[in-house]
């Protein structure tokens, strides 16, 4: 059978476009050095003690875990997988070249690489069946996929074809722990994903609600550039007053529209744009410069997660989500 992987392109998929230009995938850590030097992972770990002692061991036992994966076990010939947020799209391709250390390559930060071959089309997520869609949103960096290879190769080579609606191999219990509750944040982040342009506004409004804000809406219509405003006393005279922009879309919000926010009354109001399809890098600059918060899909769901049993019940309803208690791992 067929090995596949998942390789997360970076914190914020910074690495897919040198990874296509250059035919590689790539991880960090380099401080552990060319994880070929050490005759055992053992030796790994006493190395990650030293170079990252400020962090908890779980944590560093995780990394070495996911370092040794990538340096010893991907081999020619195994097929990997990248997902792109902003697109909502799996990049797929096969291994030419395993393992080699090299920081002049591709990003200084992301020195461990294997060569692959992407291939020009990609598989939608919303074209996964809901299981696999569940496996795939670990949040660690390297990982086994094989029980949905076949899956995915099938809608490589068929597009349009509808899939039926394990634990890997030497992942420790923490990383099992971090892989459960990151798959149950992606779940919800579909399920935000699926509500319309107005519901978003109302899960925007409650969020607000719950962070102990004063909230108006923006009926259906013409809104003037500002869908939610949000004040700290009843009247609104009290500042900080935050105005509000929600854009729920897979395209990206641009400069203009953050633009257009900051010219929309009140003038002196805090600005927020939410952006399920996250932002071009020209909106983030200008955001950068006016002072202007940006949150993307992601970190909408966290917020969300963070305040949602303080949040109004109309509001909830419109996302229903129930607690998971796993091990305390510190």
């Amino acid at each position: 059978m067929k090995r596949w992987w998942m390789i997360r392109a970076g914190d914020n998929n910074e690495l897919i476009p040198v990874w296509k230009e250059q035919g590689i995938a790539s991880i960090g850590w380099p401080k552990l050095g060319d994880p070929k030097q050490y005759r055992s992972k053992e030796e790994m770990v006493a190395k990650a003690g030293d170079v990252f002692s400020e962090s908890k061991p779980k944590s560093r036992n995780s990394w070495v875990n996911q370092v040794w994966r990538f340096s010893r076990e991907i081999k020619n010939g195994d097929r990997v997988l990248t997902y792109f947020k902003e697109t909502r799209q799996y990049m797929v391709g096969t291994v030419t070249e395993s393992h080699f250390y090299d920081k002049s390559i591709g990003n200084s930060d992301y020195p461990n690489h294997i060569k692959v071959n992407w291939e020009e089309i990609t598989v939608d997520r919303d074209s996964l069946s809901q299981a696999a869609k569940n496996s795939l949103g670990s949040v660690l960096t390297v990982f086994r996929v094989d029980d949905w290879g076949s899956e995915i190769e099938e809608l490589v080579e068929h597009p349009f074809f509808e899939p039926d609606d394990t634990n890997e191999n030497g992942i420790e219990e923490s990383e099992i722990i971090e892989d459960l509750v990151s798959k149950a944040l992606v779940m919800v982040q579909d399920k935000v994903d699926k509500l319309d342009p107005w519901q978003m506004q109302e899960l925007v409004g409650g969020l607000l609600q719950a962070m102990d804000y004063n909230v108006r809406v923006s009926p259906k219509g013409p809104d003037g550039g500002v869908d939610v405003l949000a004040y700290k006393d009843a009247f609104g005279f009290e500042k900080p007053i935050i105005k509000v922009q929600v854009k729920h879309r897979k395209s990206s919000a641009s400069a203009p529209e953050i633009q257009q926010l900051l010219g929309a009354n009140p003038i002196d109001a805090n600005s927020l744009f939410v952006s399920t399809g996250g932002f071009t890098s020209q909106a983030e600059a200008v955001a950068k410069h006016n002072s202007v918060r940006l949150v993307d899909l992601e970190e909408l769901v966290d917020l969300v997660v963070k305040w949602y049993e303080s949040m109004p019940n109309d509001v909830r309803a419109l996302l229903p989500l129930q607690k998971m208690y796993v091990p305390d791992q510190n």
